[in-house]
């Protein structure tokens, strides 16, 4: 291997590891925003949203990185496969990291706000959410393309939880009206764990695309099944 491969190789590497440190702090984020909303826990939830700027900071650093390799090495075949979803993915991880935000500020809200307990439907759909989110990074580091799928299989249950909150909530806020600014914040919260669960099977699509070549974006994979 010639001395500017293994430069380029070692930068690589460097910036795989920049990207999974992200994609640990888009999760904690996560995690802790869920809590804080669960709990009613503003603390944890300013916490939250003053971490933010750390994951825009880091999103700018990769993405310099990969623009930076791709003009100056030219990459071909999988090297290039791996830097493109390494722009894709840790912009995905950003975006987590937003939604995160707006869960985060829902928890600020409701802990000025009337009760009203999470829905057991909303609670479960934060559970899944998380997993997905998790698996999916797992799957990157493992750079496991079957457990890839198996994350974006599972989009599917959480655009119908959420479908049912979204339905149960309503129905509570029209019988009990004192409830209706708790009720947005739930429905709100819902909004943003569902766009987690698609980052998350982006996230997943991107990882198969990584390690096979395969693009398995809007079913592209199942249509291929089917044809003749």
């Amino acid at each position: 291997m010639s001395e500017s491969r293994r430069h380029f190789h070692d930068q690589l590497s460097e910036l795989l590891a920049s990207l999974l440190r992200m994609s640990s702090d888009a999760e904690t984020a996560v995690s802790q925003a869920v809590e804080a909303l669960l709990t009613r826990d503003r603390a944890k939830a300013n916490g939250v949203i003053a971490g933010d700027k750390n994951l825009d900071g880091q999103e700018v650093e990769v993405e310099e990185e990969c623009i930076n390799l791709l003009a100056l090495q030219q990459p071909m075949g999988k090297d290039l496969r791996t830097l493109t979803a390494v722009l894709k993915i840790s912009n995905d991880l950003e975006r987590v990291g937003d939604h995160a935000v707006n869960i985060a500020e829902s928890a600020v809200r409701l802990s000025e706000s009337r009760m009203m307990a999470a829905e057991p439907e909303l609670v479960e759909m934060a559970r899944i959410t998380k997993a997905m989110l998790a698996d999916a990074l797992d799957a990157l580091v493992r750079r496991d393309a079957e457990a890839a799928r198996a994350v974006c299989r599972r989009d599917d249950q959480v655009d119908e939880l959420h479908k049912s909150v979204f339905r149960i909530v309503l129905t509570h806020m029209m019988e009990h009206p004192e409830h209706i600014s708790a009720g947005m914040e739930f429905t709100s919260t819902s909004r943003n764990l569902e766009r987690i669960a698609d980052l998350a099977t982006n996230i997943g699509e991107d990882v198969v695309f990584l390690v096979e070549g395969k693009t398995i974006k809007h079913h592209a994979e199942d249509e291929a099944g089917q044809a003749p």
